[in-house]
C-alpha cells in the first residue's frame, strides 16, 4: 500500500465508500453500458475504490483498478528490481545529483493524446506543489525539466538511492494527462497510458476497462476487464466456483487451506512485502512512557496473533521487513513474557487504565486481533475498549490524534526506506504516534543518501533495532499474498508488493 508505496492506514490500502464525486447511480463512461462484456475478463475485489485519481487516493482497492490503467516511469519486476516502463533508459550523474530519463516516443494517451516529457513535469510537479499523498516521496526532488521532448532530468539536492524505487514502486507515482486532471474527470473517468482504460464506473457496483488498443507494450491479451465490489469473501468464492468471476483476493483466511484442495481452483499464497503492527500515541499518558510501550511489547501473543487472522498464512516478525527480502535484519528481542510486562505496566501507570484500541471492520483482521491483545493486556491489569471504525472514520481519527492505540498495516513495500523513514522520522508524514529519537533520525537520513549497499542496509538496521527497543511500532507478523482463479485464466502471477498485472493474462477460448 503503497506501497512505502501502498499502505493500509496511511498512505494507501485499504476501501473507502465511494466519495461524494460519485454522486447519484454511477457513472456510465464511453457507453460502458452498451459493451459486450462476456468475453471480458471478471474479477472480485473486497471494497471499493474512493476514487480514481491516482494522485489523491489512499485506497488499495483503487490502485488495485489503477495498476492497469496507468503507467510510472520504471516499475518494480516480479523480483521487484526496477525495469523501464514509460522510460525506455537513464543514467546518473557522477555527483548523483541528476537523474536523466529516456522516453519512449511511441506511447499516447488513451484519448490518443501525445506523452511527453512535460506530462512527467506536470504530474510531479502536481505531486509536489499540491502536497499531495505521495509527495514525501520526491522530498528529495529540487527540479523537474522537460530537456527536450522525449528526455526528463530530475534533479535532487542529495543522493537518492531509493528514486526509481519512489518514482516507480507503485501507481500513486502514475504519470497523468493535464488536461483529464483540470477537467475534474481524472476522480471517476482517469486518462492513462496503460494496457486498459476506464469505459464504466457505477458507484457500488463496477468498474469497468476495455484494453488499450494502442498500449505500448505487449498484450493486453482479453478484451477488457470487470471489476466487482464483493466484500464478503464466501459470496466472493462462491462467484469465483460457479463460474461468475475469474479472479479474487477477497478470501477468508480460515478458507485457504479447504480451497487449496479444490481442483477447480487456482491458489496462490506468497510472501508479501506487507507488514502488520499495533502503535501507541505517544502525545498521550502513559504512553509517552517508553515502559507503558514496552508493556503491551511483552504482553502480546504474536503467534496467537498470526494464527486467529491469517490461520498460517503469515510469519511472526518483531522487525517490519520480512524474511524473504535482501533488507531483512534478524532481531527478536520480545518474548511474550506477562510478569514482565506487568511489572512495566505497573510501573509507567498503564495498569488499571482503560485503553482504546482503534481498528476498522473494512479489515476484519484487525478486528480479531484486537480480541487477542485485549486478553493479553486484562492478564496485565489493563482493559480495553475496542473502537471499530469505518475506514474514513479510523483515518480521520488518526490523523486528529484520537486513539490511544491503533492496529494495521503498511502494504507493498518494495525499498528499505519504505518500511521505516515516513513512520519512524520525527518529522515523517506517517508518523501518527508522535515518535521521537535523533538517532533514529540521523540513521534514516544518513540511509536515504547512502549509496553503498552494504553501508544503507547497516543504517537501516541499526535504525530498525532502535525502533523497536523503543516499542514505535509493535511488529506483528507479515501476512501472505493470497489470491484465487479459474484455471481458465491462464498468465497471471501473485506478486510480494500485490500489484495486480492483468496485461499478460489470457482467457481459454471456451470460457463463457
Amino acid at each position: 500500500m503503497a506501497r512505502g508505496a501502498r499502505i493500509v492506514g496511511l498512505a494507501a490500502a485499504a476501501g473507502l465508500a465511494l466519495s461524494a464525486c460519485s454522486v447519484g447511480e454511477g457513472v456510465d463512461l464511453a457507453g460502458a453500458g452498451e459493451l459486450d462484456t462476456d468475453d471480458y475478463l471478471r474479477v472480485a475485489i473486497a471494497g471499493e475504490p474512493d476514487q480514481l485519481d491516482p494522485h489523491n487516493t489512499s485506497a488499495y482497492f483503487s490502485f488495485q483498478i489503477l495498476e492497469n490503467v496507468y503507467d510510472t516511469l520504471v516499475e518494480p519486476d516480479e523480483n521487484l528490481e526496477m525495469q523501464p516502463a514509460l522510460a525506455e533508459s537513464w543514467e546518473v550523474s557522477e555527483d548523483q545529483l541528476s537523474w536523466t530519463f529516456r522516453l519512449r516516443e511511441d506511447v499516447v494517451f488513451h484519448d490518443g493524446s501525445p506523452f511527453t516529457a512535460e506530462d512527467v513535469v506536470y504530474s510531479y510537479d502536481r505531486i509536489i506543489d499540491e502536497q499531495l499523498a505521495n509527495a514525501y516521496r520526491l522530498s528529495a526532488v529540487e527540479d523537474v525539466v522537460a530537456v527536450d521532448e522525449h528526455t526528463v532530468r530530475i534533479d535532487v539536492s542529495q543522493p537518492t538511492p531509493a528514486l526509481l524505487a519512489a518514482i516507480g514502486g507503485y501507481k500513486g507515482m502514475a504519470i497523468v494527462e493535464q488536461q483529464n486532471v483540470e477537467s475534474g474527470d481524472v476522480q471517476l473517468d482517469p486518462v492513462g497510458t496503460g494496457p486498459f482504460e476506464v469505459v464504466g464506473n457505477t458507484a457500488g457496483t463496477a468498474v469497468t476497462l476495455r484494453a488499450n488498443d494502442d498500449y505500448w507494450g505487449e498484450g493486453p491479451h482479453v478484451p477488457g476487464v470487470v471489476y466487482r465490489f464483493i466484500s464478503e469473501g464466501s459470496t466472493a468464492l462462491a462467484d469465483l466456483t460457479a463460474g461468475e468471476v475469474h479472479w479474487t483476493d477477497s478470501i477468508p483466511p480460515q478458507r485457504v487451506n479447504s480451497l487449496r484442495q479444490n481442483p477447480d481452483v487456482e491458489v496462490a499464497g506468497v510472501p508479501s512485502t506487507d507488514y502488520w503492527y499495533v502503535t501507541m500515541n505517544q502525545a498521550r499518558p502513559p504512553f509517552d512512557s517508553p515502559e507503558a510501550r514496552l508493556a503491551v511489547a511483552r504482553a502480546i501473543d504474536r503467534e496467537a496473533i498470526a494464527q486467529v487472522t491469517w490461520y498460517g498464512n503469515a510469519t511472526v516478525n518483531q522487525t517490519a521487513v520480512p524474511e524473504t527480502s535482501v533488507w531483512y535484519h534478524e532481531y527478536a528481542p520480545f518474548e511474550q513474557d506477562p510478569e514482565r510486562a506487568r511489572e512495566l505496566a505497573e510501573s509507567s501507570g498503564l495498569t488499571g487504565e482503560t485503553i482504546d484500541l482503534m481498528v476498522t471492520n473494512e479489515y476484519p483482521e484487525t478486528v480479531t486481533a484486537a480480541q487477542v491483545i485485549a486478553a493479553n493486556l486484562s492478564e496485565i491489569g489493563v482493559s480495553t475498549n475496542i473502537r471499530t471504525l469505518d475506514f474514513a472514520t479510523w483515518l480521520d481519527e488518526q490523523a486528529q490524534g484520537n486513539f490511544d492505540m491503533l492496529l494495521l498495516g503498511w502494504l507493498g513495500n518494495v525499498d528499505v526506506n519504505d518500511y521505516y523513514y515516513n513512520q519512524h522520522h520525527s518529522e515523517g508524514s506517517n508518523n501518527a504516534q508522535g515518535y521521537s529519537n535523533p538517532e533514529v533520525d540521523r540513521l534514516l537520513e544518513a540511509g536515504r543518501t547512502e549509496t553503498d549497499p552494504d553501508a544503507r542496509k547497516e543504517f537501516y538496521d541499526r535504525a530498525a533495532e532502535q525502533i523497536v527497543d523503543d516499542a514505535s511500532y509493535v511488529y506483528l507478523y507479515n501476512p501472505d499474498v493470497v489470491q484465487a482463479w479459474a484455471p481458465e485464466l491462464q498468465g497471471y502471477e501473485a506478486r510480494p508488493d500485490r500489484a495486480i498485472r492483468f496485461k499478460d493474462v489470457r482467457l481459454e477460448e471456451d470460457t463463457e
